[in-house]
């Protein structure tokens, strides 16, 4: 893969991620946690796609190659860092759910 395809590799695989990190939100917001797991499991597959066209550029700049650095390069790297950065917010704001529907099903009962 050249340049750019290495790029938007990472731009697609982590936006594809982040996507369904916030489709997995919405489904646990109707207190479907297996479904939203399943979501989870496949934003965490983009993610790991992102990350490794990231580690081959790396890889490639420790060996010597040159890796020219450009807006798109940094969009790219930008987009995954926060992407995995959503992802884990995401995760913990499910936890919360969960314990909120918890709470609320022992007051009720």
């Amino acid at each position: 893969m050249n340049m750019e395809e290495i790029l938007f590799s990472i731009i697609v695989n982590a936006g594809e991620a982040r996507g369904n990190a916030y489709e997995a939100l919405k489904i646990a917001q109707k207190g479907e946690y297996n479904s939203a797991k399943e979501k989870l499991k496949e934003a965490e597959g983009g993610i790991g796609v992102a990350h490794g066209a990231q580690t081959d550029l790396i890889q490639k700049e420790i060996n010597g190659e040159d890796i020219d650095m450009s807006l798109l390069s940094v969009h790219a790297q930008d987009h995954l860092m926060t992407t995995i950065a959503e992802k884990s917010l995401i995760e913990h704001m499910i936890g919360l759910y969960k314990r909120i529907e918890e709470l609320e099903k022992r007051m009720e009962g």
